[in-house]
C-alpha cells in the first residue's frame, strides 16, 4: 500500500515563521491519518523565496542527494506567489507551472488523481503588504490570474485544484492567523487550509 507524501512549494509548504508541526503538509497528513488513512509524515521539498523556476531546481538537487520515488500515494504543489512578487510574467509562470505539475504527476507513477494543487494566498492583505506601499489591488487581480491558470491547467490534467485562496483573503488580515513577520500564514491558517484540503486528499488515497 502506498503511504508516501510529497509536497512541493516555498515558504508557504516549508511554513516559515512556525514549527513543524503547524505546516500545512503536516497538518493535511495529521487530519488524514485521524480518519484511518495511513500515510507518511511528508517528505518537504521547499525553500522561501522560490520561484517556479527556483523549485524545478530544488526538486533536481533534492533527487540527486536522495532519490524521489515514483509511487508517491499523494503529492501537493503550491507555487507561484514569489514569481507574482517579483514582477514575472504570467505567461512565464503558465510555461513553468505546467513543467512542475508534470513532475508531481510523474512521483505517484502518472496517476494525476494523486496530485492535489493549492490555490497562491493574496499577501496582498496582510499588514507586510500594507507596510510596504505595493498596490494591493494589482497583487490580488495578479494572483487571481495565477491562480486561475493554476486551476485551468490542474483540472485539465486530471489532478485536483483546492480553491484556498477565498479563506486566505478573507482571515488573511488577523493576527492570530499570521506569523510573527505579518506576511507568512501562522498554523492557525494552515490548518483551515489542511481542512478544505482534507476530502480531496483522502479521496485520492481510497480511490
Amino acid at each position: 500500500m502506498r503511504r508516501g507524501f510529497l509536497a512541493l512549494g516555498d515558504s508557504y509548504t516549508i511554513g516559515e515563521g512556525v514549527p513543524e508541526s503547524g505546516r500545512w503538509p503536516v497538518q493535511l497528513a495529521a487530519l488524514l491519518r485521524a480518519r484511518g488513512i495511513a500515510l507518511d509524515a511528508p517528505r518537504i521539498i521547499a525553500t522561501t523565496g522560490w520561484t517556479t523556476d527556483e523549485l524545478d531546481a530544488g526538486i533536481d538537487a533534492a533527487h540527486a542527494a536522495n532519490p524521489i520515488p515514483t509511487d508517491h500515494a499523494l503529492v501537493s504543489l503550491l507555487i507561484g506567489v514569489n514569481n507574482q512578487y517579483r514582477g514575472r510574467p504570467l505567461a512565464e509562470y503558465e510555461v513553468q507551472f505546467a513543467a512542475l505539475l508534470e513532475r508531481a504527476i510523474e512521483f505517484t507513477g502518472g496517476e494525476a488523481g494523486r496530485v492535489i494543487v493549492l490555490a497562491i494566498p493574496d499577501w496582498g492583505v496582510t499588514p507586510f503588504a500594507i507596510q510596504s506601499g505595493r498596490d494591493r489591488a494589482q497583487i490580488a487581480t495578479q494572483l487571481d490570474a495565477f491562480n486561475l491558470a493554476a486551476q485551468r491547467m490542474t483540472e485539465a490534467r486530471g489532478a485536483r485544484f483546492i480553491d484556498t485562496a477565498p479563506v486566505s483573503r478573507e482571515r488573511g488580515a488577523e493576527l492570530v492567523m499570521l506569523a510573527d513577520d505579518g506576511l507568512h500564514p501562522s498554523a492557525a491558517l494552515y490548518a483551515l487550509w489542511a481542512e478544505a484540503a482534507v476530502d480531496a486528499a483522502a479521496s485520492a488515497l481510497t480511490r
